[in-house]
Formats: C-alpha cells, sequence, structure tokens
C-alpha cells in the first residue's frame, strides 16, 4: 500500500481507529469467516437447548389465569382454573401434532415463515414472519421479566429494583451474545433439566402429600398484598363470559415457545426431521405434564397472586409442598434458582433467533440489507442491537411486569401457529403423500383453533394492551411489504441494464466545480483532487450568505496565490442545494454535450465528533445535483486530524485543542511551497497551459477535445479539432494526409507544434505531433501519431 508521500507501508502497520480499537477491548479478537460453523445437536442435548423458552412458561401460566379470575369470581377461581387449563392442554396436543407434520415437511431453519412462504408466496408469509418477530422481542422481555420475579421471590428486598434488574439482564444478554455466544452445547442444556427435575419433584411431592395428608390451603382473602379478590359465593356472580376468556387468553401464554424445535430443525444430527418430530413430542409432554401439575396444586393449595408480582404462585407452592424445615428452605432455593435459569436461558434463546430470522426475511429482500450483515464475532450484530433495543423500550413502558406483558405475548405465538397450520393443509392438498387427509384434519384444526385464540386474545385483552399489537401487526406487514417493494423495482431496473444496456455517452466537455465554505485543507485537497479529473474548467463557488465572510474568503484565497478561479454566488434565501442546482443547469445550458461534477469537500473526524461538528449540508447538495441529468456529486472526505498529527506529531496533543485555527493556517502557510501538490496543473512538466501559448514559441499543451470539424477544399479534407483546458481553447488544424483522423470528442490530447496567430484570430497549431493520452470512455492509450 503506498502511502501520500510515495513510500510502501505494510497494511498492517497501519493505525487502527479509536472506535475500532474500543470494539476489540469491548467485543474481544474478531473472528475471521473460516471459524463460522454450525454444531449438529443430538437429540438430548437439542431437547435441553432448544425447549426452555416453552417449558419454562410453565413457570407462570397458571399465575396468569388466576390473576385474571380472581378479582371477579373469588375462590371459584381455584375451580374454574382446571377447565381452563384442560382447554389449554387440548391446544398443546393439536399445536404439538401439527408441527410434528411441519419439521418433517421442512427441515430448513425458519418456522412458520418457510411453511406460509413456500405455499402462500412471500408476501403472505410476512404475516407469519410479523408474528414471529414481535414474538421473539416480547419473549425477550417476558422471560426476562418473570426470572427476576423468581429472583425476587427468593429475595424479596431486590423487589423493588425488579425493573432495573430485568434491563440489567437484557443489557447482559445482548453485550454476550454481541461477544459470539453460542447456543448450543451441555451448558445450555442443563436450565432446561434442571427446572424440569425440580418441579417436577414439586408435582411428584406435593400429589403425594395431597392425596396421603392434604396440603395446607393459603387464605386468598386475608392476603396482604395478595390480587382484589370477589367476595361473592357463585361463578355467575363474578366471572362473566368475557371474564373467562381474558383467563383463557392470559393461560395460553403457557404454549409459548413450542414452535422453536421448527425454527431450528437443521441443527440437528441427521435424519433432521424424524429427529426433531420426537424432540419436539418429548418437549410437548413435559410442558404438558408441568403445566398440569402446577395448576393442580394451585388448585389444592389456593396459591395466589400478589399485586406486586412476587412471590409468584409457582413459589408458593414450593414452599407449601416442600415445608418450613432446613431440607423444604433448600429445595425451595433450588426450586427458585432453576426457574430464574431457565426463564433466563429461554430469553437467551430469541438472541439467536430473531437475528436469524431477520436474516432470513431480509435475504428475501423484505428487511434491511444491514440485517444480513455479520459482525465482529461472525454474529448478526445489527440483529441482536435491534431486539435487546425492542425489548428494553416494551419492558420500561410496561413497567417490566409479566401481567402487563402477557397481552402482547399470545397474538405472535398463535399468528404464527395459525400461518404454520394453514400451509401445511396447503401442503398437503398440493402434494397428497400417504395417509395426507388424516395430517391435513389436524393441521387445519390446528389452524383454525389458533385463529380463535388470536381473536379471543384480540377481543378479550384489548383494553389491557392488546390494541398495540392489533396495530402494530398490520403496521409492520405493511412495512415488510413495502421495503420489498423497493428492493424488487431496483431489482428491475438492474435486469433491464443486463439486457438493455444505455449507450455510452462521450460528452465534448467536463466542467468542475469545487463547492468552498471556507479555505483549509479539505478545500485544496478537494482542488487537487478537480485537478486530476482532467477536466476543460475548474471553477470553485461560494454561496454568499454573509458579505463580510464572502470577503474575507476572497482576500484569503488570494493570499494563497490559488489560481483557481473563486466565483462567489450570491445567496439570499440561504437555500444552498437549490442555488447549487441553478449553477450546474447555468453550466449545461451553455454549451451542449457538456457534463458537470460537483465537488463537495468535507473534513472528517471521529464518527461522533463529526456528528457534532458538522451538518449534512454536503449530502443535500448531493441529491439536488444527483436530480440534474449529465450532473453529478462527488463528497471528498479529508481526515484533519491524522494530517495534522502527521504535520506537528509531537504538539498535536496538546496544541490541538487550544490553537485549531492557528495551526491549521500555519500548516497551510507551511504548505505554500507545495501548493502545485493541491492545485497546479497535473499536465507533465513539458506542457504548458493554453492560455499562456505565445505564436512562434514552440509548445506542448494538453487539452480535451470540445469539437471537430470536417474542412473540405480542393487540397483534400482537413480535419480541425478545438482543444480546451481550464485556461482557454486552442484550434488545431491537421492538412490533408497529417493524420487527424482517430481524434475522437471528448478525448485528452497532448499536442506539441509552433502556435501560430493570424490578424486578430486567435492563436492555433497547424500539423502538430499529437498523443491521445485518455479515450472517451477513461481508458489511458498514449497512442502517438507519427
Amino acid at each position: 500500500m503506498t502511502s501520500k508521500d510515495g513510500s510502501t507501508r505494510p497494511p498492517d502497520l497501519l493505525p487502527e481507529s479509536v472506535g475500532y480499537a474500543f470494539k476489540r477491548l469491548f467485543l474481544g479478537k474478531p473472528l475471521t469467516t473460516e471459524k463460522l460453523e454450525t454444531e449438529r445437536l443430538s437429540n438430548p442435548i437439542a431437547l435441553g437447548v432448544l425447549s426452555p423458552d416453552a417449558i419454562s412458561s410453565s413457570a407462570y401460566g397458571t399465575e396468569e389465569i388466576l390473576i385474571e379470575l380472581l378479582p371477579y369470581a373469588g375462590l371459584a377461581a381455584f375451580t374454574l382454573l382446571l377447565p381452563i387449563t384442560g382447554v389449554i392442554l387440548v391446544i398443546l396436543v393439536l399445536v404439538a401434532a401439527s408441527y410434528r407434520q411441519v419439521v418433517m415437511a421442512y427441515t430448513r431453519a425458519g418456522g412458520s415463515y418457510v411453511v406460509a412462504r413456500e405455499n402462500f408466496g412471500p408476501r403472505v408469509a410476512q404475516i407469519a414472519a410479523a408474528a414471529l418477530l414481535i414474538d421473539y422481542v416480547v419473549t425477550v422481555a417476558v422471560q426476562t421479566a418473570a426470572g427476576t420475579v423468581a429472583v425476587a421471590s427468593a429475595v424479596p428486598a431486590l423487589g423493588p429494583y425488579h425493573l432495573e434488574i430485568t434491563v440489567g439482564v437484557v443489557v447482559v444478554m445482548c453485550y454476550v451474545n454481541l461477544r459470539g455466544l453460542r447456543e448450543a452445547g451441555r451448558r445450555f442444556a442443563v436450565p432446561t433439566y434442571f427446572f424440569a427435575t425440580m418441579i417436577a419433584l414439586v408435582i411428584v411431592v406435593g400429589v403425594v402429600r395431597e392425596l396421603v395428608w392434604g396440603l395446607p390451603q393459603y387464605d386468598p382473602e386475608n392476603i396482604v398484598g395478595a390480587v382484589p379478590v370477589h367476595q361473592g359465593n357463585g361463578l355467575v356472580m363474578g366471572a362473566t363470559v368475557l371474564v373467562v376468556l381474558r383467563a383463557f387468553a392470559n393461560g395460553g401464554s403457557s404454549l409459548t415457545g413450542v414452535e422453536a424445535i421448527s425454527n431450528t430443525v437443521s441443527y440437528f444430527r441427521k435424519p433432521e426431521g424424524p429427529n426433531a418430530r420426537r424432540v419436539l413430542t418429548v418437549m410437548a409432554c413435559i410442558l404438558g405434564f408441568l403445566v398440569a401439575g402446577v395448576s393442580y396444586l394451585a388448585y389444592v393449595t389456593h396459591a395466589t397472586p400478589y399485586r406486586e408480582g412476587y412471590p409468584s404462585v409457582l413459589s408458593e407452592v414450593t414452599r407449601t409442598v416442600f415445608g418450613d424445615g432446613v431440607t423444604g428452605h433448600l429445595l425451595y432455593v433450588l426450586v427458585q434458582i432453576s426457574t430464574a435459569a431457565i426463564l433466563f436461558t429461554g430469553a437467551n434463546t430469541s438472541f439467536n433467533g430473531f437475528p436469524a430470522l431477520a436474516n432470513f426475511v431480509a435475504e428475501d429482500r423484505f428487511l434491511p440489507r444491514q440485517l444480513t450483515k455479520r459482525g465482529h464475532r461472525l454474529v448478526f450484530s445489527n440483529g441482536i442491537i435491534v431486539l435487546a433495543v425492542l425489548s428494553v423500550a416494551l419492558l420500561v413502558g410496561t413497567g417490566g411486569t409479566v401481567n402487563a406483558l402477557v397481552p402482547f405475548y399470545a397474538i405472535g405465538v398463535f399468528t404464527g401457529f395459525s400461518m404454520a397450520g394453514y400451509g401445511m393443509t396447503k401442503h398437503h392438498l398440493t402434494h397428497k403423500d400417504p395417509g395426507w387427509r388424516h395430517k391435513l384434519a389436524i393441521n387445519l384444526s390446528a389452524g383454525v383453533l389458533s385463529t380463535v385464540v388470536v381473536g379471543i386474545f384480540a377481543v378479550a385483552k384489548f383494553t389491557e394492551g392488546a390494541w398495540l399489537v392489533v396495530v402494530v401487526f398490520p403496521v409492520l406487514v405493511f412495512v415488510l411489504i413495502r421495503l420489498n417493494r423497493e428492493y424488487r423495482a431496483e431489482a428491475a431496473i438492474l435486469e433491464t441494464f443486463r439486457t438493455d444496456r444505455p449507450d455510452q455517452v462521450n460528452y465534448a466537455r467536463h466542467r468542475v466545480f469545487v463547492m468552498v465554505n471556507s479555505v483549509d485543507l479539505a478545500v485544496l485537497e478537494a482542488l487537487r483532487y478537480g485537478r486530476g479529473l482532467g477536466a476543460d474548467s475548474l471553477t470553485a463557488v461560494h454561496f454568499m450568505i454573509d458579505a463580510a465572510h464572502a470577503e474575507r474568503l476572497r482576500t484569503r484565497w488570494d493570499h494563497l496565490q490559488l489560481t483557481t478561479s473563486l466565483k462567489i454566488v450570491d445567496c439570499p434565501d440561504r437555500r444552498i442545494p437549490r442555488a447549487t442546482q441553478q449553477v450546474v443547469l447555468e453550466a449545461l445550458t451553455q454549451h451542449a454535450d457538456t457534463h458537470v461534477t460537483v465537488l463537495l469537500p468535507r473534513r472528517s473526524y471521529a464518527p461522533l465528533l463529526g456528528r457534532l461538528l458538522h451538518d449534512r449540508t454536503a449530502d443535500k447538495i448531493a441529491r439536488a445535483v444527483s436530480r440534474i441529468p449529465h450532473a453529478a456529486a462527488t463528497i471528498v472526505p479529508f481526515d484533519v486530524q491524522s494530517q495534522l498529527q502527521q504535520a506537528y506529531p509531537d504538539e498535536f496533543e496538546e496544541r490541538i485543542a487550544r490553537r485549531f485555527d492557528g495551526l491549521q493556517a500555519r500548516i497551510a502557510g507551511d504548505e505554500l511551497s507545495q501548493i502545485d501538490t493541491y492545485e497546479r496543473p497535473v499536465n507533465p512538466p513539458s506542457t504548458s497551459e493554453i492560455g499562456t501559448l505565445r505564436a512562434g514559441r514552440r509548445a506542448t499543451v494538453q487539452g480535451r477535445v470540445h469539437e471537430i470539424r470536417d474542412d473540405t477544399t480542393g487540397n483534400g479534407t482537413a480535419v480541425e479539432v478545438e482543444l480546451g483546458d481550464s485556461t482557454g481553447t486552442l484550434d488545431v488544424r491537421f492538412t490533408a494526409t497529417h493524420g487527424g483522423e482517430d481524434i475522437l470528442t471528448g478525448q485528452l490530447l497532448r499536442v506539441t507544434g509552433d502556435p501560430q496567430r493570424s490578424g486578430d484570430l486567435p492563436v492555433r497549431m497547424v500539423d502538430p505531433v499529437y498523443t491521445i493520452v485518455e479515450s472517451p470512455g477513461g481508458a489511458v492509450t498514449d497512442d502517438a501519431s507519427p
């Protein structure tokens, strides 16, 4: 790699930015793409790794039913708890049976999104995509909030800080996932088996004690801090149909996570489909057992939820079952630890699922492409950050309580169930594999029942927060489809370009304008760059908003002896982009077949400092110029800090803060002797500017071909060429047999000859030696005439 002074510097010696150094310190060493690999999971490990989201929901599903029932049904809520739980278990059986068909038919990651896309097309699939994306966001919020409840149940002193703890857990999860935490291996399976074992122990011991000795009961009506309990004695007095539906909707949160295995079938060892089906079946059985067991024990003990959310119903059931002895207290603590561990682990599954799904949808061009990029540690960093931000916002907006979050939860989950069921119904109707009628009945029943549950949620929980999901859901689907329309329009244009390429345009003139607001190193760099474009004219333009400032700019311009002409344009309305468009249009209309380039100098700093020090005027000007045919805008960045540090390495740290303006002026003054580097023409040393030609003095000039004319006389056909650079134009005549036939408009031409003047006519050359330096397309030819 070559530096500005022409020396060669190895790439590994290039200085790293402060931002990259911080990223490396914060996230660790970058991982190379070669280290990207997928670990295949055995069935026992897959059960532990992929099912914590589903199994952990048994920790709060029963409690959510009671929270809705007790204020209206009183003690009858415990009687209603069992039939409502029974209906939920029936839905679990149907949904699990439906997903058993999904994992056999679609072994690629994606779950209900892939099923919907393959059977209904990518647009309809965005309903499933929106449902899953919402589900992942709410999963993080609910699981972490419930995990904090488990912690606060064991340590009540932490209860008042539950929101801060929950947000802190989400931030930590975001951080460890940005570092490349992999959700695979035995260590991630441990919380699932630990929790399932401890809750199974609670259920077995509790059932045995109830059948043999009987379990003690709480008195919900006299518990301080408990949720309000209706004082009536009958079901009808308090439990209306709407209340029962609300309770059922709350209990539906017990089924969240059932779809997780269908989203990750590709993680299983071969054969993926049968292995995923076995694990799904075992997971559904464990979940059903835990939900039924916890609900039964809550029914017999009358465990009551608290207004503050802690201690939890599961915590109260556990304390009643194990008692207050040393052993009972130890087992209670272990249950709370296992509950918090699986809930936090279940939340972490979303940090793997959401970025992967977002990448999948973005590859289908329904989400921004940024979500397909892997970051510093080979993870989808943008997706992880988006998930963390949305989850924290949801937690803060709801106060971090599980009951407030549940209305957001199950609508997305059951919409995904519905799309999977309907998609598999279409699959069976299309393929008609053996036994397809039986399978179709299962999938269609699951789809219809899940749709009914979504409707119940939308109606029963509308005033409790479901309205937000009802509004956000269609908006999100619309946004996904709208983004895809933009990508498809771009793809259509590219496809048209492949079959119908536009003709290459050879412009006769090329004019360059450098926008100037002050005289600094960035402007000098832009002028140097403009000279290198080989344009016919180079003009600096300043839009005058303050007359005094414009006068100071003119004085400094003359003081630095800059040869480029400075044009000051009055701009009383301060609409700089509009004024730039007018300058460009004026240049285009002066001569036909002209192209205009606008250079926009920009001093660059560190990203944060740059945002503070600079507005986005250059971007606005660039957008305005890009709308004009035959015109282009280029932003020319210039790293001020690196240049100052190179010029004054010993003084930089001390003086940059105190005397930046004086230091920059001093640098500019020191470099006046080298101003050719920035400002003088980049023609070869032996060439002259056209404006300096004198008759009778042999010279070599270089310029762009503006126009070519044929002049036919009795002596044959002569070729007349108009050549120009930023200082003027020159007429060059090639008489018959003296060449010129290979010269084209737009070429960069170098000619050597004797300038002639006839009367008042401008200086011209006749039959000079010429070299085509650059073709109209920009290719360097260096073909010389004989």
